[in-house]
């Protein structure tokens, strides 16, 4: 069974750092601030504020960075400034021995989750695809926190993965399957194969979802992801939403999941509020979940946090 981090509770200690690109200071302050009001402790990396063209500091500086908070006894979650690119970079250069003696809440989206399933895989450590530190924004909608901390701050062994209000899951193709949730932003997973770090989505139910992408180069992924065999053995497909993916040729992002991801056959959710969206569900990598796409429901039923 796959390690569940500690909850988090009020008045715990937040490890604020910057592992893909850089973030402007004044909008981490800012962020910083409004955790700081929210009842937490902060304490940020060494590199956070680092910028180096489109990086946030070398692979090995932002990867210390993440090493330090896996080894503070004081720090629970460990909260990405943002994603960007550059994340698969420290990936050589963490020690997965020691982050599953220490295991932590880590969350985020984007190219963090290539970080997110590398934890599950080679440090079986259950994580959040969720909030970043950009997140804690008043713009933000309610129901990103209310699912974040619900995920977060909750002990609660099954929790229903529920969309926002008029936002409609939906169940695409029938069957009921279980199995640990895997996945997230497509062009990282892409750019995983071949890599030590190669996505694993045997027996797992896979989480796809996109933002900026045109639809003809998003076929081109999800092909590539097909070739590659990660559609062969998994378990279910869960979709998430395409962020300002504009239509090509006349094909929009839903004729692409008909015309690509419907025929393989597989238990099929759609619509799940996602990453890039407005709407950020709270979605644990590595928890046992049940793929219910005759009822349109996504259900944690190993629960994400101990005591």
């Amino acid at each position: 069974m796959a390690i569940k981090p500690p909850l988090l509770r009020q008045g715990d200690t937040i490890g604020i750092v910057t592992l893909g690109s850089p973030l402007a200071a004044d909008v981490i302050d800012d962020r910083v601030a409004a955790l700081e009001a929210m009842g937490f402790k902060v304490v940020l990396g060494e590199y956070v504020y680092a910028s180096d063209g489109f990086l946030a500091g070398t692979d090995q500086e932002r990867a210390s960075d993440f090493m330090s908070m896996i080894h503070n006894p004081e720090v629970k979650l460990i909260l990405p400034a943002r994603g960007g690119v550059g994340v698969a970079g420290i990936l050589p250069y963490l020690d997965f021995q020691a982050i599953a003696r220490n295991p932590k809440l880590v969350t985020g989206y984007s190219d963090i989750t290539v970080l997110l399933n590398a934890l599950y895989q080679f440090a079986n450590l259950i994580t959040l695809h969720s909030l970043l530190l950009i997140s804690f924004s008043p713009k933000e909608p309610e129901y990103n926190f209310t699912q974040f901390f619900e995920a977060a701050s909750v002990m609660r062994s099954i929790r229903p993965i529920l969309n926002p209000p008029g936002m409609t899951l939906a169940g695409r193709i029938g069957g009921s399957v279980y199995g640990p949730v895997v996945g997230g932003n497509v062009t990282s997973f892409v750019d995983s194969i071949g890599t030590p770090f190669e996505i694993d989505t045997r027996g797992k139910i896979l989480l796809l979802e996109e933002t900026d992408e045109p639809i003809n180069r998003l076929y081109r992924m999800i092909k590539h992801l097909q070739m590659a065999g990660k559609f062969d053995d998994c378990a279910g497909i869960v979709m998430g939403q395409c962020t300002n993916c504009a239509a090509a040729y006349g094909q929009t992002y839903e004729d692409l999941i008909n015309e690509t991801i419907v025929p393989l056959g597989k238990p099929l959710l759609t619509n799940m509020a996602t990453g890039h969206g407005a709407y950020k569900a709270a979605i644990p990598i590595g928890a046992m979940t049940h793929l219910d796409a005759d009822a349109g429901t996504l259900t944690v039923v190993q629960g994400t946090v101990s005591p």
